[in-house]
């Protein structure tokens, strides 16, 4: 279990060992959308089992489990797509499409249409200080095509921070 760490100088308020940064190790790794296959075995067994003792004892309730179980591991096995392009080359690709010097940028996965297919967003801020553009690139996390740029002038105001934009 995670012990908090706790500042003494506060009135007990902890941070969760997994937020220090103090203890940062390395990059963290999406994990592979591709186990949902194994889940996808686990139900077919058990949608397997369910109908043939349904089928022998003629209950329809098990036959009926069979049924749900089975459709569950065919969506589980359709749903498990590769994840073939990282965080690291979803914005190294999102930044060659936006055509601007890129400064700061984050990236997360969402997923798109009944079988679930990973895309990656990547929000990115030009390079300049403070930055002048943002813009947003989807593209497919099976292939990397890109599936839209958007971008804009950024409209936050830095002023109040002593910033000129």
């Amino acid at each position: 279990m995670n012990e908090p760490i706790v500042n003494p100088a506060s009135d007990g308020d902890a941070l969760p060992d997994d937020l220090d940064v103090t203890q940062f190790v390395g990059l963290t790794q999406f994990p592979d959308i591709r186990r949902r296959r194994i889940a996808a075995a686990i139900l077919l067994v058990a949608s397997l089992g369910c109908g043939g003792a349904g089928a022998s004892s003629s209950n329809g309730g098990l036959i009926a489990a069979g049924l749900v179980l089975g459709v569950l591991a065919v969506h589980h096995c359709a749903v498990g797509w590769p994840l073939r392009i990282d965080q690291t080359d979803a914005l190294a690709t999102a930044s060659r499409a936006v055509g601007f010097p890129v400064g700061h940028s984050s990236a997360r996965v969402m997923f798109r249409g009944w079988r679930s297919k990973p895309v990656w967003q990547v929000l990115l801020y030009s390079a300049d200080e403070p930055p002048s553009i943002r813009g947003l690139v989807e593209l497919d996390a099976v292939d990397g095509t890109v599936l839209g740029e958007y971008t804009e002038h950024n409209p936050e105001d830095w002023s109040k921070y002593g910033l000129a934009p």
